[in-house]
């Protein structure tokens, strides 16, 4: 982690930028490969190769160590990666499928939230009593709808504070009862990820059936978890209201991939190309492209609506900025892009709504409330409802700006200060939860 003074000072750049920027690993991605890697590297290590160093991987890292798994980061090679080998009985021939995972423990998650989720399931597969936690921020996020579904399996899930929100606690034994389950689809996409992953070990030989409850919010996250999971040749399919899934070893499965690789992280890739767009400057972000796991790779439709020129190649994608109009935006697929979209749409001609977002209000902060707030101390017209914002651009001015320890929010708000002098970010250091080097990054622009 760079060191970061307690406020930072964005400078405006003096000419549009033209810059090539290598962004780290995707988060969502690297978290979703070292659950997979724990869980399916049954006779050998599974080498995730460019996972992302961020406090969020570092958590699970963390979390996954404690539970007694085989997880050995290596963030200083030239292209970071995590080890992730089998655990103490597979090593020793003892496939104990009915106790995953290995031991009990008390689980400090911090705001980690794919964390939070993807443990809860991971955990309700052993034997034992875990508890996990995190910090305030997290004790206000809610996750009753992964305990209810965990209750309908079988297992015993609550929340010790009785309010549907962390420190919860988790009292497995040893897999999931029942061959039909639910949960809801409107809060959280996490939870349905959470259970798929979990779901090849937990219905042993026998075929579960996962039926969602409502629409589904952030749907490319679902589909980026599925084909994680095809990739590890799990058996998974696709049903009317759902999926089915197959226990993991009913056909003599068992992962045999030696390496994972992490794509580049779409949402940061976002941030360089909203700076192509507010600056009308030119962003080339090697490593994605149209066909990436990532839905946040659909952030450049919205720029190309705005009036962007945006190239798509099989290894790349280049944004170039030009006049912006303002548009009507349903973000509900791709809605952790919504701050920065939030920033170009305040140098654009005429407002631009985004909409369909409720759910961001339970992220590291209320996002909605908090965009409003501080693109209004900057100068602009922002209206605030339900589900989104609408901003209207008007003279913007510097001003202190308050990240409510929202690396997003960090993020979104420099783009800002590229253009308007006096833009000064509080507490920068936030940016460590998924992007630990944005700010020298974003110097690359200079």
């Amino acid at each position: 982690m760079p060191p970061y003074p307690e406020k930072l000072e964005i400078t405006p750049l003096s000419r549009p930028p033209s810059a090539t920027v290598r962004v780290p690993g995707s988060k969502s991605i690297t978290n979703r490969a070292l659950v997979l890697g724990a869980l399916y590297a049954w006779d050998a290590s599974c080498r995730i190769l460019g996972a992302l160093r961020s406090e969020d991987t570092e958590v699970m890292v963390a979390a996954l160590q404690a539970l007694g798994y085989t997880v050995e980061p290596h963030w200083e090679a030239n292209t970071p990666f995590v080890e992730v080998g089998p655990v103490e009985a597979f090593a020793k021939g003892d496939p104990d499928l009915a106790a995953w995972p290995p031991r009990s423990a008390n689980l400090f998650v911090a705001n980690s939230g794919t964390s939070m989720r993807f443990l809860a399931a991971l955990v309700s597969l052993g034997k034992g009593r875990y508890r996990l936690d995190g910090v305030p921020r997290m004790r206000e996020r809610p996750i009753q709808p992964l305990l209810d579904a965990l209750q309908i399996a079988g297992v015993r899930a609550f929340s010790e504070n009785g309010d549907g929100c962390p420190p919860i606690v988790i009292e497995g034994a040893g897999g999931w009862t029942t061959e039909r389950i639910r949960v809801r689809g409107d809060g959280s996409s996490q939870f349905l990820s959470a259970l798929l992953m979990a779901a090849p070990l937990a219905c042993r030989r026998k075929e579960l059936h996962i039926e969602v409850d409502g629409p589904l919010v952030s749907q490319p996250y679902i589909d980026m978890t599925v084909r994680m999971m095809e990739t590890w040749s799990l058996p998974i399919w696709r049903q009317a209201g759902g999926f089915r899934v197959r226990h993991a070893g009913a056909e003599g499965w068992m992962y045999d991939g030696a390496s994972y690789t992490v794509e580049p992280d779409a949402s940061g890739a976002s941030y360089f190309f909203a700076a192509a767009a507010i600056l009308r400057g030119e962003a080339v972000v090697p490593g994605l492209s149209s066909d990436s796991l990532q839905g946040d790779v659909r952030f450049v439709d919205f720029l190309e609506r705005m009036g962007c020129g945006v190239e798509r190649h099989r290894m790349s994608i280049i944004v170039r900025g030009a006049s912006l109009h303002g548009i009507d935006a349903d973000m509900n697929d791709i809605s952790d892009t919504v701050m920065t979209l939030a920033a170009v749409a305040c140098f654009a001609e005429g407002p631009t709504t985004i909409r369909n977002v409720a759910h961001i209000r339970h992220k590291e902060t209320d996002r909605l409330a908090a965009l409003a707030t501080e693109l209004r101390r900057v100068g602009a017209e922002v209206e605030e409802f339900a589900d989104g914002l609408t901003i209207t651009p008007r003279p913007l001015h510097g001003a202190e700006i308050e990240t409510y320890n929202d690396h997003r929010m960090a993020m979104s708000m420099a783009l800002i200060g590229l253009k308007v002098p006096g833009i000064v970010i509080k507490n920068p250091g936030c940016v460590a939860k998924t992007y630990p080097g944005f700010f020298a990054d974003l110097e690359k622009l200079r």
